[in-house]
């Protein structure tokens, strides 16, 4: 009876089966080939991408031995993380990143302050203070790198209010003389709290302790402005700017655009695009990208046309996004025959839009007579993306009758 009950933990418990395996046949269970490091990640992550139980996700990781020193095993901690807390599943993720902490290899300010953040990302932020607070216990000094990934942390939580805290606190506490990367997420804190006018504390403070404000500085003080309409203080941080020996770049035009792009100001975003012109600056694809999308929410398809052929006559690239906001705003608005010439050389790129935007193209060039047009587009996506092939079986048989 008692190498039955084994037997049967053994074969019925899948967590159990799953944690006996070696680490190479997790990642890779049908060769005894040793990995590398970024195979092993890279395996990791494929995994991770479909694993839904949370005690194989912590497994997959520890196969993995990741480390923040390379951005994919970094891609791969925040996907786990994601997900363990999208199950509720705090406790594994505070066990795991607290076993993390005894690796040798771990033992380092760069390991805590990245561990820092996880516990930001899931919400756990009691857990991100304490990793801080208790870096002396693992022999590792705090610098601002560490106190920045703290502040960081609560602004993934969304606790702006400990970012104010924190930061008043702190660096005295602890002290660590904030750099850049400090006042600047302090910055950002005050503006997604609403209080963006409070920046101009910060910036004050900046000069004192002769620490010299950035393009992020100020362009987060407009975007939060902007956010706020208080469009008079846009034109004070233009003044502050001046003050601090520094011309608005492409950096801040984009951030004007896009913020009253946002507010539905797409002819004022414009005028800025002018403006740019008139003083030889040159704009980038995203200077067009987000007037082109301000234009169609605002229902502006004519404005959004004329510059989208500017952009590209210009010989600016549009990237994805902006392909598919013209598609389906086009298709929204029956332009068929519009969006399909920027369909089907955004589909030349490999990229295609949504199934439920493709579907609505198709079906309005067949209203407009055009089956042709829409037989040869679906031709085209089914060849750039033949895993997609079976959700156009129904449309392709109307089209054959």
């Amino acid at each position: 009876m008692a190498f039955l009950a084994r037997f049967r933990a053994r074969t019925i418990d899948p967590i159990r089966t799953y944690s006996s395996s070696s680490p190479s046949s997790i990642l890779n269970p049908d060769s005894k080939t040793i990995l590398t490091s970024k195979e092993k990640t890279k395996a990791a992550l494929s995994l991770l991408k479909s694993e839904k139980n949370p005690e194989k996700i912590l497994e997959i990781c520890r196969a993995a031995s990741l480390t923040p020193e390379s951005h994919l095993d970094r891609i791969c901690f925040s996907l786990a993380i994601s997900k363990l807390s999208e199950s509720s599943y705090f406790e594994g993720i505070r066990g795991f990143l607290e076993e993390l902490k005894n690796r040798p290899d771990l033992r380092n300010e760069r390991f805590i302050s990245h561990a820092t953040v996880l516990y930001g990302q899931a919400g756990m932020l009691q857990n991100a203070i304490d990793t801080f607070q208790h870096m002396e216990q693992l022999g590792i000094s705090r610098t601002a790198k560490s106190l920045n990934a703290l502040l960081f942390s609560c602004m993934l939580a969304k606790k702006y209010n400990e970012v104010k805290r924190i930061f008043m606190d702190f660096p005295k506490m602890y002290n660590i003389q904030p750099n850049i990367d400090t006042y600047n997420t302090v910055i950002k804190a005050f503006c997604e709290a609403g209080e963006s006018s409070s920046s101009y504390s910060i910036v004050a403070e900046m000069g004192r302790k002769q620490c010299k404000p950035n393009n992020t500085t100020f362009s987060t003080m407009i975007a939060g402005l902007y956010k706020e309409k208080k469009f008079d203080d846009v034109g004070k941080v233009l003044e502050l700017m001046k003050e601090h020996d520094m011309k608005p770049g492409l950096s801040i035009y984009n951030t004007r655009i896009l913020s009253l792009c946002k507010l539905g100001r797409s002819s004022e975003a414009k005028a800025l695009l002018d403006g740019m012109r008139e003083r030889k600056m040159k704009p980038n694809s995203n200077t067009y990208t987000d007037l082109i999308h301000g234009f169609c929410k605002e229902s502006k398809l004519e404005d959004a046309k004329k510059l989208y052929k500017t952009m590209v006559t210009q010989g600016y690239k549009p990237g994805s996004s902006c392909y598919f906001t013209l598609i389906y705003f086009l298709c929204k608005a029956g332009d068929y025959e519009t969006a399909l010439p920027i369909a089907k050389e955004s589909i030349e790129k490999n990229w295609v839009p949504n199934f439920n935007t493709m579907k609505s193209l198709v079906e309005g060039l067949v209203s407009i007579s055009k089956v042709e047009e829409a037989k040869d587009l679906v031709a085209q996506i089914k060849e750039k993306f033949p895993n997609q092939a079976y959700l156009w079986k129904e449309t392709e048989e109307k089209l054959s009758q």
